[in-house]
């Protein structure tokens, strides 16, 4: 199955998704509200997507939750139900913006 916007908006909407153990740590750990995960599925686009995962499909979704500031959400399907595998504030240095992740850098030996 190929993940489509749509349909996670509309798991979302209907909540039928469920946060993983590790999204749940991270939430807690950056605090990061239930309401800012919703608005980012809803509002967000995938900037990923992981098709070859070996746990199943799954996106990088980034989405606008409040002014200027931007959430990644992680997600697939597991079974009929949304999964959310990890959310995370993006930042440096990881993350240039909120859509851009920074190369690797290549060190000389």
């Amino acid at each position: 199955m190929r993940m489509k916007i749509a349909d996670i908006r509309k798991k979302t909407k209907d909540e039928e998704y469920d946060l993983s153990l590790h999204a749940h740590q991270e939430r807690q750990e950056e605090q990061i509200t239930i309401t800012e995960i919703e608005k980012a599925l809803l509002k967000g686009d995938i900037i990923e997507k992981y098709s070859e995962d070996k746990r199943g499909e799954s996106c990088l979704i980034a989405g606008k939750v409040n002014r200027g500031e931007y959430l990644h959400v992680v997600c697939g399907m597991r079974g009929n139900r949304l999964l959310i595998v990890t959310v995370y504030r993006p930042k440096l240095p990881v993350w240039i913006d909120y859509k851009t992740r920074r190369k690797e850098l290549k060190y000389r030996v």
